[in-house]
């Protein structure tokens, strides 16, 4: 097969940032995606619906001219998050609310410090059909990193989920066999989304040779058992796990330091690594359903209409963006070998 016509993907997790940045992601994400779940953890955070609104305003603003794209909104919870500001955010089109834990990654310092306290909003959310995406991780200083995401699943989620019955809840960017393991076996309101980096690496190709910032994220690369739970998961073809990049872009000196920022950007290269890793599994048939259907019907959206066409054809990841105030971003995969193209939408 040369060739690989899907029905155009939506990316249902990824960051855009703000100002000058929206110059570059939004363009690399339209190029193929015709929505994706914009993330609020900005400085400050996207915390109302009035700031989800002016942020929408603001990348679509940045959307190239002639491109169909749609960002869909989300609002970053907090302890100060009541049920009066849900209801205002679904009155503003927000289609979900993010929870992290405090401290659990890039701009979650003012996120949520007591889980217990937010059963009231919880229930508003389900109210009004908002849906919840979790950044499954603990932060106790005694958890392991690399159980940090287990340990969440049995203290915090099984809880959440089942005091919960009606609130749809996506547990993001996955890593573990314990995490694919209880989306699969939980009711058919909890899903998942998988990584690009997630479903390639695994911690080796974090530390074996040198630490390696741009392929540090979170939640951190783990075991390669780990990593092939998430391969076999979705070459299943399951409609509980579908795409969601967490395409994240930092400056390179921001990852290139004594304290490295987390996060990989994978926009201008994500859909044809997912090509690549299902067509490496023997699954290229159940990318679409992963890429273009899954999430929409877990949202509850219409399926896009459109079209995208892959190629096989050879091209290298470049080393290094420009950013338009003259900074770099070193993206993810950089200078590697791509075996599919997106030709044309």
């Amino acid at each position: 097969m040369d060739t690989l016509t899907i029905r155009k993907p939506d990316d249902w997790h990824l960051h855009f940032r703000d100002g000058f940045m929206l110059q570059e992601t939004v363009p690399a994400t339209s190029r193929c995606f015709s929505r994706a779940i914009v993330m609020p953890n900005l400085i400050p955070p996207v915390t109302t619906g009035s700031l989800a609104e002016s942020y929408r305003q603001r990348i679509e603003a940045a959307i190239p001219k002639g491109s169909a794209f749609t960002p869909l909104m989300t609002i970053y919870l907090t302890d100060d998050t009541s049920p009066a500001i849900i209801a205002d955010a679904s009155k503003a089109g927000v289609v979900a609310a993010k929870l992290y834990p405090a401290g659990a990654t890039t701009n979650s310092a003012s996120a949520v410090h007591n889980l217990d306290q937010m059963q009231p909003v919880f229930e508003a959310m389900a109210h009004h059909g908002m849906l919840l995406l979790i950044h499954g991780e603990v932060t106790d200083p005694d958890i392991d990193i690399f159980d940090r995401e287990k340990v969440f699943i049995e203290r915090r989620l099984i809880g959440i989920v089942e005091r919960n019955p009606s609130l749809k809840i996506v547990l993001e960017h996955i890593t573990t066999a314990e995490a694919a393991q209880f989306v699969l076996g939980a009711s058919d309101r909890v899903a998942a989304t998988v990584t690009p980096q997630h479903l390639l690496y695994n911690r080796n190709d974090l530390l074996v040779g040198g630490i390696r910032p741009h392929n540090y994220c979170l939640p951190v690369l783990k075991r390669n058992t780990h990593q092939l739970a998430l391969r076999e998961a979705v070459a299943k073809g399951t409609p509980k796990i579908f795409l969601g990049t967490d395409s994240a872009p930092h400056e390179r000196g921001k990852k290139e330091s004594a304290c490295g920022c987390a996060g990989c950007y994978s926009a201008w290269s994500a859909l044809e690594l997912y090509a690549q890793i299902f067509e490496d599994l023997g699954a290229l048939d159940y990318l679409e359903g992963f890429a273009s259907e899954h999430g929409p019907r877990f949202y509850g959206l219409e399926l896009n209409q459109e079209k995208v066409k892959l190629v096989r054809e050879s091209w290298h990841v470049p080393t290094e963006i420009t950013l338009p105030d003259q900074n770099k971003i070193v993206p993810f995969y950089a200078g590697m070998e791509v075996r599919w193209k997106v030709q044309e939408v």
